[in-house]
């Protein structure tokens, strides 16, 4: 699937290739259009120029808006949901900033990448009305606080029940985060974080993500809801079973969560022991390169990684 950008002969100059996000309606739309079946995508700074696309040519639909409402003498307005059902192969594209947006961006960038909040809640949507449960995951601490924002402003108010976030103890800021979560009553899943980080916003030592993820955990467990406790190290999840001993804490509470293939051994004994176990997969066609990319973030994932499948090994050999 390809998205072509119309503009100038004078802004078509080439450029270092750069990145674009987001500009919300039309990158869903676009998005859509192309999942349904449509062959390109020409997006269009002004409405002229996006009318000239057709130029007689019955192949090309248009579509797009001007401040919410449907362009005059065109075929489809600015909701994804009309995309549904392609009527050519060609859809030319103009909204009121969010294919200025774009062809601004390919104006100075080799290749521009499109991304939408509203598929996000759409998806968030979609889990709510399933039932099902929705946990937008925590990358590098540049992203931390625009991630909390979007959750906390955008989806948790209308999907309690249906959204949660992920938090990283090796970041200095995240005992207060889990306590803001608490207020919120905003279920928390608690993992110590892939990312290499500067010090001067994460702990260096190991021993020290150790000793907050523990100090996160307890607070999850005594004043939150229902937390996620994400790990593979055996003397956190010692101390977690110790801890809900010392407070009797029914084992519905919380649950213990890793990855898929990593201490199989150590999920079964868990389950065994009737605490709850969720398994996280990478899924989609894209899992190789999210593998991949998320070991070569941080050699220590590496050693991380190779490290508990042999502890699996040896452990399954003692049985």
């Amino acid at each position: 699937m390809r998205v072509h950008v119309a503009f100038t002969p004078e802004e078509s100059a080439a450029a270092p290739t750069g990145l674009v996000i987001d500009v919300i309606r039309a990158t869903s739309t676009i998005c859509q259009a192309l999942a349904s079946g449509y062959e390109r995508v020409l997006c269009a700074a002004e409405v002229e120029e996006a009318r000239s696309l057709r130029n007689g040519d019955g192949r090309v639909t248009l579509g797009g808006e001007r401040l919410g409402v449907r362009i005059d003498g065109f075929d489809l307005g600015n909701s994804p949901r009309e995309y549904l059902e392609p009527r050519s192969p060609v859809l030319g594209m103009s909204t009121t900033n969010g294919t200025k947006a774009i062809v601004t961006a390919a104006a100075r960038c080799d290749r521009v990448l499109i991304a939408s909040l509203l598929n996000l809640e759409a998806v968030v949507r979609d889990a709510a009305e399933r039932g099902s449960f929705v946990r937008i995951d925590m990358e590098s601490s540049e992203y931390a606080q625009r991630t909390l924002d979007l959750f906390e402003q955008r989806l948790y108010p209308a999907y309690r029940e249906n959204v949660g976030v992920v938090l990283q103890s090796y970041l200095y800021r995240t005992f207060a985060d889990v306590q803001h979560a608490n207020l919120l009553k905003a279920r928390v899943r608690i993992c110590k974080g892939a990312y290499k980080e500067p010090e001067t916003v994460a702990f260096p030592d190991k021993k020290d993500v150790d000793a907050n993820y523990v100090k996160c955990m307890q607070e999850l467990m005594l004043k939150g809801n229902y937390p996620g406790i994400a790990t593979h190290d055996e003397a956190i999840i010692r101390e977690a079973k110790r801890f809900a001993k010392a407070n009797d804490f029914r084992a519905d509470r919380f649950e213990f969560q890793m990855l898929y293939g990593v201490r199989r051994d150590l999920q079964d004994r868990l389950v065994g022991e009737g605490y709850r176990m969720r398994v996280y997969v990478p899924f989609g066609t894209q899992w190789y390169p999210y593998l991949m990319r998320r070991l070569a973030e941080r050699p220590a994932n590496v050693a991380f990684l190779t490290g508990n499948v042999f502890k699996e090994m040896v452990g399954r050999r003692r049985r």
